[in-house]
Protein backbone atom coordinates (compact mmCIF):
# COMPACT_ATOMS: atom_id res chain seq x y z
CA UNK A 1 0.00 0.00 0.00
CA UNK A 2 1.51 3.50 -0.91
CA UNK A 3 -0.03 6.86 0.36
CA UNK A 4 1.13 10.13 1.81
CA UNK A 5 -0.33 11.11 4.79
CA UNK A 6 -2.07 14.62 4.98
CA UNK A 7 -2.89 15.82 8.14
CA UNK A 8 -5.83 18.33 7.62
CA UNK A 9 -5.54 21.73 9.17
CA UNK A 10 -8.75 21.44 10.94
CA UNK A 11 -8.14 18.35 13.44
CA UNK A 12 -5.47 18.64 16.30
CA UNK A 13 -1.87 16.89 16.09
CA UNK A 14 -3.08 14.50 18.70
CA UNK A 15 -5.85 13.20 16.36
CA UNK A 16 -3.32 13.07 13.40
CA UNK A 17 -1.13 11.70 15.42
CA UNK A 18 -3.25 8.85 16.14
CA UNK A 19 -4.36 9.07 12.43
CA UNK A 20 -0.73 8.20 11.91
CA UNK A 21 -0.17 5.39 13.98
CA UNK A 22 -3.06 3.58 12.61
CA UNK A 23 -1.31 3.92 9.26
CA UNK A 24 1.27 2.98 10.28
CA UNK A 25 0.28 -0.29 11.86
CA UNK A 26 -0.46 -1.31 8.36
CA UNK A 27 2.48 -3.20 5.88
CA UNK A 28 2.91 0.00 3.86
CA UNK A 29 5.98 1.72 1.88
CA UNK A 30 5.96 5.42 1.80
CA UNK A 31 5.58 6.62 -2.14
CA UNK A 32 9.70 7.90 -3.41
CA UNK A 33 7.86 9.83 -5.92
CA UNK A 34 6.37 12.80 -4.27
CA UNK A 35 7.62 16.43 -4.73
CA UNK A 36 8.55 19.22 -2.93
CA UNK A 37 5.13 21.09 -3.35
CA UNK A 38 3.66 17.69 -2.25
CA UNK A 39 5.35 17.96 1.03
CA UNK A 40 4.31 21.16 1.68
CA UNK A 41 0.70 20.08 0.85
CA UNK A 42 0.72 17.17 3.37
CA UNK A 43 2.31 18.82 6.29
CA UNK A 44 -0.47 20.55 8.25
CA UNK A 45 0.70 20.12 11.78
CA UNK A 46 -1.87 21.43 14.47
CA UNK A 47 -0.95 21.69 18.53
CA UNK A 48 -3.01 20.59 21.05
CA UNK A 49 -3.10 22.22 24.04
CA UNK A 50 -2.17 19.17 25.34
CA UNK A 51 0.78 16.82 24.34
CA UNK A 52 3.02 14.55 26.28
CA UNK A 53 5.71 12.17 23.98
CA UNK A 54 5.30 9.09 26.15
CA UNK A 55 1.77 8.94 26.58
CA UNK A 56 0.61 9.77 22.92
CA UNK A 57 3.39 8.53 20.89
CA UNK A 58 5.03 5.64 22.18
CA UNK A 59 2.26 4.25 24.49
CA UNK A 60 -0.19 4.00 21.67
CA UNK A 61 3.02 2.48 19.42
CA UNK A 62 2.60 -0.06 22.86
CA UNK A 63 -1.01 -0.54 21.98
CA UNK A 64 -0.54 -1.37 18.70
CA UNK A 65 2.36 -3.58 19.59
CA UNK A 66 0.21 -5.42 21.40
CA UNK A 67 -2.79 -5.43 19.00
CA UNK A 68 -0.34 -7.46 16.77
CA UNK A 69 -0.64 -4.70 13.96
CA UNK A 70 3.39 -4.13 13.51
CA UNK A 71 6.26 -6.10 12.90
CA UNK A 72 8.63 -7.40 15.54
CA UNK A 73 10.87 -4.49 15.27
CA UNK A 74 12.03 -3.92 19.01
CA UNK A 75 11.83 -0.47 19.96
CA UNK A 76 15.64 -0.14 21.31
CA UNK A 77 18.38 -2.29 20.04
CA UNK A 78 22.00 -1.97 21.85
CA UNK A 79 25.30 -3.78 20.92
CA UNK A 80 28.22 -3.47 22.76
CA UNK A 81 30.25 -4.79 20.54
CA UNK A 82 31.42 -7.78 22.74
CA UNK A 83 28.33 -9.55 22.62
CA UNK A 84 26.34 -8.25 24.62
CA UNK A 85 23.50 -7.01 23.65
CA UNK A 86 19.55 -5.42 24.59
CA UNK A 87 16.37 -5.38 22.63
CA UNK A 88 13.59 -3.79 24.13
CA UNK A 89 10.31 -3.81 22.80
CA UNK A 90 8.05 -1.10 22.94
CA UNK A 91 5.87 -2.63 26.06
CA UNK A 92 9.34 -3.24 27.79
CA UNK A 93 10.15 0.35 27.12
CA UNK A 94 7.24 0.92 28.59
CA UNK A 95 7.66 -0.83 31.90
CA UNK A 96 11.02 -0.27 32.27
CA UNK A 97 10.80 3.81 32.20
CA UNK A 98 7.67 3.35 34.37
CA UNK A 99 10.09 1.76 36.90
CA UNK A 100 12.80 4.76 36.50
CA UNK A 101 9.93 7.35 36.55
CA UNK A 102 8.76 6.09 40.07
CA UNK A 103 12.89 5.91 40.90
CA UNK A 104 12.99 10.11 40.29
CA UNK A 105 9.50 10.77 41.90
CA UNK A 106 10.25 8.41 44.62
CA UNK A 107 13.86 7.54 45.89
CA UNK A 108 15.16 11.05 44.04
CA UNK A 109 12.55 12.90 45.59
CA UNK A 110 11.85 14.91 42.18
CA UNK A 111 8.83 17.24 41.14
CA UNK A 112 7.36 18.02 38.22
CA UNK A 113 9.43 21.12 36.75
CA UNK A 114 12.80 20.17 38.40
CA UNK A 115 15.83 19.38 36.09
CA UNK A 116 17.83 16.25 36.05
CA UNK A 117 21.28 16.65 34.65
CA UNK A 118 22.26 13.15 32.67
CA UNK A 119 25.84 12.47 32.18
CA UNK A 120 25.70 8.88 30.00
CA UNK A 121 27.63 7.47 27.46
CA UNK A 122 25.68 5.33 24.39
CA UNK A 123 23.96 2.55 27.16
CA UNK A 124 20.35 1.82 27.09
CA UNK A 125 19.96 3.73 30.85
CA UNK A 126 20.29 6.74 28.89
CA UNK A 127 17.10 6.17 26.83
CA UNK A 128 14.96 4.87 29.63
CA UNK A 129 16.20 8.30 31.65
CA UNK A 130 14.87 10.14 29.07
CA UNK A 131 11.47 8.64 28.08
CA UNK A 132 11.36 8.39 32.24
CA UNK A 133 11.80 12.43 32.20
CA UNK A 134 8.76 12.98 30.00
CA UNK A 135 6.70 10.68 31.99
CA UNK A 136 7.50 12.92 35.16
CA UNK A 137 7.92 16.23 33.94
CA UNK A 138 10.97 16.65 34.55
CA UNK A 139 13.51 18.37 32.55
CA UNK A 140 16.50 16.76 31.08
CA UNK A 141 19.57 18.33 30.85
CA UNK A 142 21.97 16.10 28.36
CA UNK A 143 25.58 16.23 28.77
CA UNK A 144 28.94 14.61 26.94
CA UNK A 145 31.08 12.75 29.65
CA UNK A 146 33.75 14.85 28.05
CA UNK A 147 32.77 17.52 30.33
CA UNK A 148 35.32 18.47 33.25
CA UNK A 149 35.07 19.85 36.27
CA UNK A 150 34.75 23.53 35.54
CA UNK A 151 32.07 22.37 32.33
CA UNK A 152 30.04 20.29 35.40
CA UNK A 153 30.14 23.05 38.22
CA UNK A 154 29.18 25.62 35.76
CA UNK A 155 26.06 23.49 34.69
CA UNK A 156 25.31 22.25 37.57
CA UNK A 157 25.06 25.79 39.30
CA UNK A 158 23.32 27.34 35.86
CA UNK A 159 20.62 25.18 35.63
CA UNK A 160 20.09 24.64 39.17
CA UNK A 161 19.74 21.09 38.80
CA UNK A 162 18.35 19.09 41.52
CA UNK A 163 19.88 15.58 39.97
CA UNK A 164 22.44 14.92 38.50
CA UNK A 165 22.32 11.14 36.59
CA UNK A 166 25.84 9.38 35.62
CA UNK A 167 28.29 6.60 35.53
CA UNK A 168 31.55 5.81 37.68
CA UNK A 169 33.73 7.85 34.94
CA UNK A 170 32.32 11.66 36.11
CA UNK A 171 31.32 10.52 39.55
CA UNK A 172 34.28 11.91 41.06
CA UNK A 173 34.16 14.99 39.14
CA UNK A 174 30.54 15.63 40.48
CA UNK A 175 31.89 15.15 44.12
CA UNK A 176 34.97 17.46 43.92
CA UNK A 177 32.71 20.07 42.99
CA UNK A 178 28.99 18.82 44.71
CA UNK A 179 29.26 20.96 48.14
CA UNK A 180 29.20 24.23 45.87
CA UNK A 181 26.09 23.20 43.89
CA UNK A 182 23.36 23.79 46.56
CA UNK A 183 20.20 22.90 44.20
CA UNK A 184 22.09 19.43 43.91
CA UNK A 185 20.06 16.88 46.24
CA UNK A 186 20.30 13.73 44.39
CA UNK A 187 22.99 11.92 42.44
CA UNK A 188 22.18 8.70 41.04
CA UNK A 189 24.75 6.31 39.89
CA UNK A 190 24.59 4.10 37.01
CA UNK A 191 26.75 1.29 38.43
CA UNK A 192 27.43 -1.93 39.25
CA UNK A 193 28.97 -0.81 42.22
CA UNK A 194 28.15 1.48 44.96
CA UNK A 195 29.50 4.83 45.78
CA UNK A 196 29.03 6.85 49.30
CA UNK A 197 26.66 9.84 48.88
CA UNK A 198 25.07 8.43 45.73
CA UNK A 199 22.13 6.16 45.14
CA UNK A 200 22.40 2.99 43.47
CA UNK A 201 20.02 3.27 39.58
CA UNK A 202 19.92 -0.24 39.01
CA UNK A 203 19.06 -1.33 43.02
CA UNK A 204 16.48 1.26 42.84
CA UNK A 205 15.00 0.22 39.39
CA UNK A 206 15.02 -3.73 40.17
CA UNK A 207 12.87 -2.34 42.85
CA UNK A 208 10.54 0.20 41.76
CA UNK A 209 7.07 -0.63 40.92
CA UNK A 210 5.92 -0.33 37.04
CA UNK A 211 2.80 0.90 37.67
CA UNK A 212 2.76 5.31 36.90
CA UNK A 213 0.47 7.44 35.98
CA UNK A 214 1.76 9.66 33.23
CA UNK A 215 1.92 13.54 34.33
CA UNK A 216 -0.28 16.05 31.81
CA UNK A 217 1.47 18.41 29.99
CA UNK A 218 0.45 21.42 28.45
CA UNK A 219 2.42 21.77 24.82
CA UNK A 220 4.82 24.77 25.98
CA UNK A 221 5.88 23.21 29.17
CA UNK A 222 9.41 22.79 29.12
CA UNK A 223 10.26 19.23 28.19
CA UNK A 224 14.72 19.89 27.61
CA UNK A 225 17.89 22.22 28.11
CA UNK A 226 20.56 21.45 26.20
CA UNK A 227 23.96 23.51 26.61
CA UNK A 228 24.94 25.39 23.51
CA UNK A 229 28.56 27.02 22.78
CA UNK A 230 28.25 30.87 21.38
CA UNK A 231 30.94 33.29 20.29
CA UNK A 232 30.79 35.15 23.72
CA UNK A 233 30.37 34.20 27.66
CA UNK A 234 29.61 30.71 28.44
CA UNK A 235 27.19 27.93 26.86
CA UNK A 236 24.31 29.48 26.87
CA UNK A 237 20.91 26.93 27.87
CA UNK A 238 18.66 26.42 24.96
CA UNK A 239 15.22 25.63 26.57
CA UNK A 240 12.74 23.33 23.90
CA UNK A 241 9.35 22.18 24.93
CA UNK A 242 7.15 19.08 24.49
CA UNK A 243 5.55 20.04 21.12
CA UNK A 244 8.90 22.02 19.66
CA UNK A 245 10.70 18.62 20.04
CA UNK A 246 7.58 15.98 20.50
CA UNK A 247 5.38 17.20 17.49
CA UNK A 248 8.58 19.36 15.26
CA UNK A 249 10.45 15.74 14.94
CA UNK A 250 7.36 14.71 12.29
CA UNK A 251 8.97 15.89 9.24
CA UNK A 252 12.18 14.31 9.89
CA UNK A 253 10.69 11.65 10.43
CA UNK A 254 8.89 11.15 7.48
CA UNK A 255 10.43 12.86 5.11
CA UNK A 256 13.80 13.28 5.16
CA UNK A 257 14.80 10.10 7.37
CA UNK A 258 11.99 8.38 5.28
CA UNK A 259 10.88 5.98 8.16
CA UNK A 260 8.42 3.10 8.62
CA UNK A 261 7.98 0.97 11.54
CA UNK A 262 9.59 -1.83 9.49
CA UNK A 263 13.29 0.54 9.69
CA UNK A 264 16.26 0.30 11.70
CA UNK A 265 17.98 3.49 12.72
CA UNK A 266 21.28 4.15 13.27
CA UNK A 267 22.59 7.23 14.62
CA UNK A 268 26.22 8.09 15.55
CA UNK A 269 26.02 11.18 17.34
CA UNK A 270 27.22 11.52 21.30
CA UNK A 271 24.49 11.68 23.88
CA UNK A 272 25.59 14.69 25.09
CA UNK A 273 24.14 16.54 21.91
CA UNK A 274 20.85 17.31 20.82
CA UNK A 275 21.51 14.99 17.40
CA UNK A 276 21.01 12.31 20.03
CA UNK A 277 17.45 13.16 20.44
CA UNK A 278 16.53 14.00 17.12
CA UNK A 279 17.61 10.73 16.04
CA UNK A 280 15.40 8.84 18.69
CA UNK A 281 12.40 11.15 18.79
CA UNK A 282 11.97 10.88 15.01
CA UNK A 283 12.74 7.07 14.75
CA UNK A 284 10.13 6.60 17.74
CA UNK A 285 7.32 9.27 15.78
CA UNK A 286 6.99 6.51 13.06
CA UNK A 287 7.31 3.23 15.44
CA UNK A 288 10.68 2.51 13.99
CA UNK A 289 13.50 0.85 16.09
CA UNK A 290 16.78 2.96 17.87
CA UNK A 291 19.64 0.88 16.92
CA UNK A 292 22.42 1.84 19.35
CA UNK A 293 26.41 0.74 19.32
CA UNK A 294 28.22 1.39 22.32
CA UNK A 295 31.26 2.53 21.08
CA UNK A 296 33.52 4.31 23.74
CA UNK A 297 36.02 5.40 20.42
CA UNK A 298 34.41 6.27 17.35
CA UNK A 299 35.91 3.84 14.57
CA UNK A 300 35.01 3.26 10.82
CA UNK A 301 35.86 -0.28 11.23
CA UNK A 302 33.20 -0.77 13.38
CA UNK A 303 30.46 1.19 11.49
CA UNK A 304 31.32 -0.74 8.63
CA UNK A 305 30.98 -3.75 10.59
CA UNK A 306 28.02 -2.87 11.83
CA UNK A 307 25.99 -1.83 8.83
CA UNK A 308 26.85 -5.31 6.92
CA UNK A 309 26.13 -7.46 10.32
CA UNK A 310 23.16 -5.84 11.36
CA UNK A 311 19.50 -5.04 9.51
CA UNK A 312 20.36 -1.03 9.74
CA UNK A 313 18.03 0.38 7.05
CA UNK A 314 18.52 3.99 8.01
CA UNK A 315 21.85 5.60 8.90
CA UNK A 316 23.09 8.93 10.05
CA UNK A 317 26.49 10.30 10.71
CA UNK A 318 28.22 13.54 10.46
CA UNK A 319 30.39 14.81 7.87
CA UNK A 320 33.79 14.02 9.22
CA UNK A 321 32.37 10.50 9.71
CA UNK A 322 31.93 10.28 6.27
CA UNK A 323 34.91 11.52 5.57
CA UNK A 324 36.78 8.71 7.16
CA UNK A 325 34.46 6.31 5.32
CA UNK A 326 35.14 7.15 1.95
CA UNK A 327 39.25 6.46 2.75
CA UNK A 328 38.53 2.83 3.12
CA UNK A 329 38.02 0.53 0.15
CA UNK A 330 34.12 -0.25 1.06
CA UNK A 331 33.68 -2.62 -1.35
CA UNK A 332 34.62 -5.56 1.05
CA UNK A 333 31.55 -4.56 3.60
CA UNK A 334 28.19 -5.12 1.83
CA UNK A 335 25.69 -3.17 3.75
CA UNK A 336 22.69 -5.35 2.68
CA UNK A 337 19.98 -3.46 4.43
CA UNK A 338 21.03 -0.19 4.31
CA UNK A 339 18.43 2.29 2.01
CA UNK A 340 19.01 5.41 3.01
CA UNK A 341 21.58 7.78 4.28
CA UNK A 342 21.69 11.37 5.61
CA UNK A 343 23.96 14.00 7.89
CA UNK A 344 24.04 17.15 9.43
CA UNK A 345 26.07 18.66 11.68
CA UNK A 346 28.43 20.95 9.46
CA UNK A 347 28.22 21.28 5.33
CA UNK A 348 29.27 17.88 3.77
CA UNK A 349 31.88 18.50 0.51
CA UNK A 350 30.45 17.24 -2.84
CA UNK A 351 32.86 15.35 -3.31
CA UNK A 352 32.33 13.00 -0.70
CA UNK A 353 29.21 12.85 -1.80
CA UNK A 354 30.01 11.66 -5.01
CA UNK A 355 32.39 8.92 -3.69
CA UNK A 356 30.42 7.18 -0.81
CA UNK A 357 27.07 6.91 -3.69
CA UNK A 358 30.16 5.52 -5.86
CA UNK A 359 31.04 2.79 -2.73
CA UNK A 360 27.77 2.54 -1.75
CA UNK A 361 25.31 3.13 -4.24
CA UNK A 362 23.15 5.61 -1.93
CA UNK A 363 22.78 9.40 -1.63
CA UNK A 364 23.70 11.20 1.27
CA UNK A 365 20.83 13.57 2.16
CA UNK A 366 22.04 16.64 3.93
CA UNK A 367 19.94 18.31 6.87
CA UNK A 368 20.77 21.64 8.45
CA UNK A 369 19.51 22.77 11.69
CA UNK A 370 20.43 23.87 15.28
CA UNK A 371 19.99 23.00 18.82
CA UNK A 372 17.26 26.12 18.43
CA UNK A 373 15.57 24.34 16.11
CA UNK A 374 14.26 21.02 14.51
CA UNK A 375 15.11 20.27 10.13
CA UNK A 376 15.21 23.88 8.83
CA UNK A 377 16.65 22.72 5.40
CA UNK A 378 16.64 19.18 4.22
CA UNK A 379 17.54 17.13 0.87
CA UNK A 380 14.27 15.25 1.52
CA UNK A 381 13.34 12.05 0.21
CA UNK A 382 12.04 11.77 -3.57
CA UNK A 383 14.09 15.42 -3.95
CA UNK A 384 17.17 16.11 -6.39
CA UNK A 385 19.94 16.32 -5.08
CA UNK A 386 22.25 19.66 -5.70
CA UNK A 387 25.71 18.58 -4.09
CA UNK A 388 26.57 20.93 -1.54
CA UNK A 389 23.32 22.38 -1.08
CA UNK A 390 21.68 22.21 2.37
CA UNK A 391 17.90 21.12 0.41
CA UNK A 392 14.70 23.63 0.83
CA UNK A 393 13.12 24.14 3.75
CA UNK A 394 11.10 22.42 6.15
CA UNK A 395 7.65 22.94 5.93
CA UNK A 396 7.51 23.37 9.80
CA UNK A 397 9.17 26.74 9.18
CA UNK A 398 8.99 29.56 6.99
CA UNK A 399 12.60 30.12 6.06
CA UNK A 400 14.24 33.44 4.46
CA UNK A 401 17.83 35.03 3.73
CA UNK A 402 17.35 38.50 4.77
CA UNK A 403 19.78 41.17 5.04
CA UNK A 404 20.91 43.60 8.28
CA UNK A 405 17.36 45.19 8.58
CA UNK A 406 15.52 41.88 8.13
CA UNK A 407 14.71 42.56 4.50
CA UNK A 408 13.69 39.45 2.50
CA UNK A 409 16.26 39.17 -0.29
CA UNK A 410 15.88 37.81 -3.63
CA UNK A 411 17.80 34.69 -5.08
CA UNK A 412 21.54 34.77 -5.53
CA UNK A 413 21.99 37.07 -2.65
CA UNK A 414 24.03 36.61 0.46
CA UNK A 415 22.54 37.20 3.63
CA UNK A 416 21.51 35.99 6.85
CA UNK A 417 19.28 32.49 7.34
CA UNK A 418 16.16 33.36 9.29
CA UNK A 419 12.62 32.07 10.06
CA UNK A 420 9.46 33.62 10.13
CA UNK A 421 8.65 34.24 13.99
CA UNK A 422 5.42 37.14 13.37
CA UNK A 423 2.84 37.49 13.81
CA UNK A 424 2.94 33.92 14.73
CA UNK A 425 6.16 32.28 16.24
CA UNK A 426 6.48 28.52 15.13
CA UNK A 427 6.16 25.90 18.17
CA UNK A 428 9.02 24.01 16.87
CA UNK A 429 11.21 26.27 17.73
CA UNK A 430 13.12 26.51 21.31
CA UNK A 431 11.44 28.62 24.16
CA UNK A 432 14.29 30.85 25.20
CA UNK A 433 17.07 30.73 26.64
CA UNK A 434 16.67 29.88 29.91
CA UNK A 435 17.05 33.33 32.65
CA UNK A 436 18.72 35.38 29.44
CA UNK A 437 15.75 37.49 27.72
CA UNK A 438 18.59 39.50 26.65
CA UNK A 439 20.17 36.71 24.52
CA UNK A 440 16.44 35.42 23.55
CA UNK A 441 15.85 39.00 22.48
CA UNK A 442 19.18 39.15 20.38
CA UNK A 443 17.96 36.54 18.05
CA UNK A 444 15.25 38.21 16.67
CA UNK A 445 15.66 40.84 13.91
CA UNK A 446 11.96 42.51 12.96
CA UNK A 447 9.66 39.70 11.64
CA UNK A 448 12.44 36.56 12.16
CA UNK A 449 14.31 34.77 13.98
CA UNK A 450 18.13 34.75 12.35
CA UNK A 451 20.09 31.78 12.65
CA UNK A 452 23.51 33.66 12.98
CA UNK A 453 24.38 31.79 9.81
CA UNK A 454 24.64 32.95 6.12
CA UNK A 455 23.54 31.72 3.09
CA UNK A 456 21.72 32.07 -0.24
CA UNK A 457 18.68 30.97 -1.96
CA UNK A 458 19.12 30.04 -5.31
CA UNK A 459 17.00 30.39 -8.20
CA UNK A 460 15.31 26.51 -7.55
CA UNK A 461 14.49 27.61 -3.91
CA UNK A 462 17.69 25.73 -2.62
CA UNK A 463 19.59 26.76 0.29
CA UNK A 464 23.49 26.93 0.67
CA UNK A 465 25.59 27.56 3.44
CA UNK A 466 28.15 30.07 3.07
CA UNK A 467 29.40 30.14 7.12
CA UNK A 468 28.52 31.48 9.70
CA UNK A 469 27.81 34.96 11.08
CA UNK A 470 29.49 34.60 14.55
CA UNK A 471 32.77 32.53 15.52
CA UNK A 472 31.48 29.37 16.79
CA UNK A 473 33.57 26.59 15.34
CA UNK A 474 32.42 23.39 14.33
CA UNK A 475 35.15 20.35 14.41
CA UNK A 476 34.00 17.36 13.68
CA UNK A 477 30.54 17.76 14.58
CA UNK A 478 31.60 19.35 18.31
CA UNK A 479 30.10 23.22 18.09
CA UNK A 480 32.93 25.01 19.99
CA UNK A 481 33.45 28.86 21.47
CA UNK A 482 36.09 30.91 20.69
CA UNK A 483 35.72 32.58 24.13
CA UNK A 484 35.91 29.17 25.95
CA UNK A 485 39.41 27.86 24.70
CA UNK A 486 40.56 31.93 24.97
CA UNK A 487 39.68 31.59 28.57
CA UNK A 488 41.11 28.45 28.98
CA UNK A 489 44.68 29.80 27.29
CA UNK A 490 44.43 32.63 29.23
CA UNK A 491 44.81 30.96 32.67
CA UNK A 492 48.53 29.95 31.42
CA UNK A 493 51.12 32.04 32.34
CA UNK A 494 52.59 32.16 28.88
CA UNK A 495 49.79 33.93 27.05
CA UNK A 496 49.05 37.30 27.16
CA UNK A 497 45.85 36.78 24.69
CA UNK A 498 44.84 35.11 22.17
CA UNK A 499 42.22 34.62 19.45
CA UNK A 500 40.85 31.67 18.68
CA UNK A 501 39.24 30.86 15.13
CA UNK A 502 38.44 27.89 12.59
CA UNK A 503 40.99 26.48 10.49
CA UNK A 504 39.99 24.27 7.44
CA UNK A 505 40.97 20.37 7.80
CA UNK A 506 40.70 17.95 5.18
CA UNK A 507 38.77 15.02 7.85
CA UNK A 508 37.38 16.97 10.37
CA UNK A 509 36.06 20.03 8.14
CA UNK A 510 37.96 22.56 10.50
CA UNK A 511 39.27 22.67 13.38
CA UNK A 512 40.21 25.04 16.30
CA UNK A 513 43.25 27.35 15.96
CA UNK A 514 44.57 30.15 17.98
CA UNK A 515 47.15 32.83 17.61
CA UNK A 516 48.92 33.79 20.79
CA UNK A 517 50.68 36.71 21.97
CA UNK A 518 53.18 35.12 24.58
CA UNK A 519 54.28 37.03 27.38
CA UNK A 520 58.18 38.24 27.34
CA UNK A 521 59.45 35.23 29.93
CA UNK A 522 58.17 32.31 27.47
CA UNK A 523 59.45 34.36 23.82
CA UNK A 524 62.80 32.63 24.17
CA UNK A 525 61.42 28.99 24.69
CA UNK A 526 61.40 26.25 22.00
CA UNK A 527 57.76 26.84 20.39
CA UNK A 528 57.05 23.29 20.05
CA UNK A 529 57.31 22.40 23.59
CA UNK A 530 55.13 25.55 24.18
CA UNK A 531 52.60 24.77 21.83
CA UNK A 532 52.47 21.27 23.49
CA UNK A 533 51.89 22.95 26.99
CA UNK A 534 49.25 25.21 26.16
CA UNK A 535 47.60 22.16 24.59
CA UNK A 536 48.23 20.32 27.44
CA UNK A 537 46.55 22.79 29.35
CA UNK A 538 43.12 23.61 27.54
CA UNK A 539 42.39 19.63 27.55
CA UNK A 540 43.09 20.15 31.41
CA UNK A 541 40.70 23.32 31.60
CA UNK A 542 38.07 22.46 29.33
CA UNK A 543 36.84 19.47 27.51
CA UNK A 544 39.29 17.54 25.51
CA UNK A 545 38.07 18.23 22.34
CA UNK A 546 38.09 21.69 22.44
CA UNK A 547 41.55 22.52 22.27
CA UNK A 548 43.35 24.21 19.16
CA UNK A 549 44.84 21.65 17.21
CA UNK A 550 46.93 24.59 15.21
CA UNK A 551 48.41 27.43 17.31
CA UNK A 552 50.71 30.37 15.98
CA UNK A 553 52.73 32.64 17.89
CA UNK A 554 51.44 36.63 16.97
CA UNK A 555 53.18 39.78 18.21
CA UNK A 556 50.06 41.43 18.57
CA UNK A 557 46.27 40.68 17.29
CA UNK A 558 44.32 42.58 15.29
CA UNK A 559 41.44 44.92 16.87
CA UNK A 560 38.68 47.30 15.87
CA UNK A 561 38.72 50.89 17.14
CA UNK A 562 36.92 50.02 20.36
CA UNK A 563 39.58 47.33 20.98
CA UNK A 564 37.54 44.38 20.14
CA UNK A 565 39.99 41.56 18.58
CA UNK A 566 39.26 40.75 14.58
CA UNK A 567 38.84 36.99 14.52
CA UNK A 568 36.90 37.54 11.42
CA UNK A 569 39.68 38.76 9.49
CA UNK A 570 42.27 35.92 11.09
CA UNK A 571 39.53 33.53 9.95
CA UNK A 572 39.46 34.97 6.41
CA UNK A 573 43.34 34.13 6.69
CA UNK A 574 43.11 30.86 7.26
CA UNK A 575 40.44 30.17 4.67
CA UNK A 576 42.63 31.90 2.10
CA UNK A 577 45.30 29.19 2.27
Amino acid sequence: MHFLLKVPSAISLRAALRKSLQLCSQSYTISTSFSYEAIKQQCRLEVPEYFNFASDVLDRWTKIEKEGKKNKNPALWWVDGDGKEVKWSFEELGVLSRKVANVLSDACGLQRGDRVLLILPRIPEWWLVNVACLRTGNVLIPGTQQLTVKDILYRLQKSKAKCIITDDFVAPAVDSVGAECQSLKCKLLVSEGHREGWLNFKDLLKNAPSNHQCVTTKHHDPMAIYFTSGTTGSPKMTEHSHSSYGIGFTVNARYWLDLTHSDVTWSTSDTGWAKASWASISTWIQGACVFVHKMPQFNPITVFECLSRYPITVFCSPPTAYRMFVQHKLSSYTFKSLRHCVSAGEPINPDVMEEWKVQTGLDIHEGYGQTETVLICANFKGMKIKPGSMGKPSPTYDVKIIDENGNILSPGKEGDIAIRVKPTRPPFLFTCYTDDPEKTAATIRGDFYVTGDRGIMDEDGYYWFVGRSDDVITSAGYRIGPFEVESALIEHPAVVESAVVSSPDPIRGEVVKAFVVLTPEYVSHDPEEVIKELQDHVKKVTAPYKYPRKMEFVQELPKTVSGKIRRNELRQKEWRK
